[in-house]
């Protein structure tokens, strides 16, 4: 599948996949360091546009290691580009340490995985169909 992307300034990096079978391609800060305090999020830009195909939709995710090693992550958990939206990707990162955190020039932030999905049409009903689970929420379905 191709997807067209458009650099909005030269400094900007393509989003690149770590590996042939990486399912989400890196998306990287653009050129200065970015410092985010801790407890705070900051808006962190990419310089990078995007044309998504009809039916498809671009998630964020973080990036593992970015998450794990030094609390960083997209303060919206998954970040959602729609295929009508030609903005800049930017992504929200969210520093949950103690501690201030810079993101170096160039520096992978986030992933982006390319997914297609089904447009539901919603039908308001008077009942629903009756199951096992019911209405059982949070932790219903047992602790194991």
């Amino acid at each position: 599948m191709k997807v067209n992307f458009k650099k909005l300034t030269k400094d900007a990096t393509a989003p690149t996949y770590a590996t042939e079978f990486s399912a989400g391609a890196d998306l990287y800060n653009l050129s200065e360091t970015v410092t985010i305090p801790a407890h705070a999020t900051v808006l962190i830009h990419t310089g990078i546009a995007t044309e998504i195909p009809e039916g498809y939709c671009g998630l964020i995710f973080a990036r593992s290691g970015l998450a794990t090693k030094r609390g960083l992550a997209p303060a919206n958990k998954v970040g959602v580009i729609d295929a009508d939206y030609r903005g800049e990707i930017m992504v929200a990162l969210h520093n949950h340490t103690e501690n201030d955190a810079k993101i170096e020039p160039c520096e992978r932030i986030a992933q982006l995985a390319i997914v297609p999905f089904l447009k539901a049409e919603f039908s308001e009903k008077d009942e629903l169909s009756d199951t096992v689970r019911g209405a059982g929420g949070f932790g219903s379905t047992g602790t194991k």
